[in-house]
């Protein structure tokens, strides 16, 4: 909407997009060729995906100052799962064949395509509880499938197991009905008034959020911006610990769905915040999430409270004060750079 009927809102709450739609839909479907299916040799266990959760949290948990299972920023992650590996090369429900190995890190690789083009990020570490459920459970991703026997190639004998670099190409050329949504200039949004509040959960395991990142870095280089001069209209938040649009264990109560609502202060909702910024012109700094005990507004008990971290900025503990308090984190400056561009 932001993209292409700028001038149909006067703000916008975009969570967890589905950015480069073609890609996205490639992307999710590569993991199948990738893993295999469950007979493979190659396949990891279900299993095993909460071991290499758990391998995830020790080497990158620690990075934002505390250990809380929860990471803040995975994208400073880089997560090597050569720990894993089996002594003697068998496989077993605690540790990982080379071959295994090798699927895990592709995993947790960009999908570039034979030139060596990014087609689209890699899943993000943390997500994988969730994502081994969704793509890495050897079958074919039915959306991707369907797109591409139904929209792309016409043939419904396609085999999604056989999805190449090819495939993907011809996908992003073909750009059915113009779906792509990847475009970065937004100044019809901009110079219309509108606003544009973007967040995306940092545990997301259907749409990976680094593609949200690398969409403000696009829109920032195509319209020549800094952050602090998109901040006038376009702020992108990172929410740590969510899932796809709600649930995880974070501080997820942020007001995005009824479900997901601890309060209407827009301070703690992303749709009051939006209110306030198109009516009284204050933005948003940062969007305070709530986490109930249970992970449930019924229990009625609220276990910590998490102010979400405007991008670049990313969120780490002071080092002391309670961890449970959003007071005793705090945004520190992310880092210089665009990575995806």
């Amino acid at each position: 909407m932001a993209q292409m009927f700028p001038e149909e809102f006067d703000g916008i709450v975009a969570g967890a997009p589905a950015i480069s739609f073609n890609n996205l839909t490639s992307w999710s479907g590569h993991f199948y060729p990738l893993t295999g299916s469950s007979t493979s040799s190659r396949f990891v266990p279900r299993d095993m995906w909460t071991v290499i959760h758990q391998d995830i949290l020790d080497q990158c948990d620690g990075l934002d100052g505390y250990v809380d299972g929860i990471l803040e920023d995975p994208m400073l992650c880089d997560y090597n799962p050569d720990g894993l590996v089996c002594a003697a090369g068998n496989g077993t429900t605690s540790c990982l064949t080379d071959a295994q190995a090798t699927v895990v890190r592709s995993i947790f690789s960009a999908l570039r395509d034979s030139s060596g083009r990014l087609v689209h990020p890699r899943m993000q570490p943390g997500s994988e509880l969730g994502a081994s459920q969704v793509y890495y459970g050897g079958a074919p991703f039915q959306y991707t499938t369907e797109w591409f026997r139904y929209v792309v190639f016409g043939d419904a004998s396609w085999d999604p197991a056989t999805l190449s670099s090819a495939d993907i190409d011809l996908a992003s050329q073909k750009n059915p009905f113009g779906i792509e949504s990847f475009q970065g200039d937004l100044s019809k949004l901009r110079d219309g008034g509108s606003k544009l509040l973007h967040w995306h959960g940092l545990q997301d395991p259907i749409i990976t959020s680094d593609i949200s990142p690398r969409y403000y870095e696009h829109v920032a280089s195509t319209m020549a911006q800094t952050p602090e001069e998109l901040d006038d209209f376009y702020r992108f938040f990172r929410v740590s610990g969510t899932n796809h649009c709600s649930g995880g264990p974070g501080a997820t109560f942020i007001g995005n769905q009824a479900r997901s609502n601890a309060t209407l202060d827009p301070d703690v909702n992303v749709l009051m915040a939006m209110v306030r910024w198109v009516e009284e012109g204050v933005a948003p700094d940062t969007i305070r999430g709530v986490a109930y005990v249970n992970q449930t507004k019924a229990s009625g008990v609220v276990d910590f409270e998490r102010k979400h971290c405007r991008y670049p900025y990313r969120n780490e503990y002071k080092g002391t004060g309670n961890p449970k308090s959003a007071d005793s984190w705090e945004c520190v400056p992310g880092r210089n750079g665009l990575k995806y561009l």
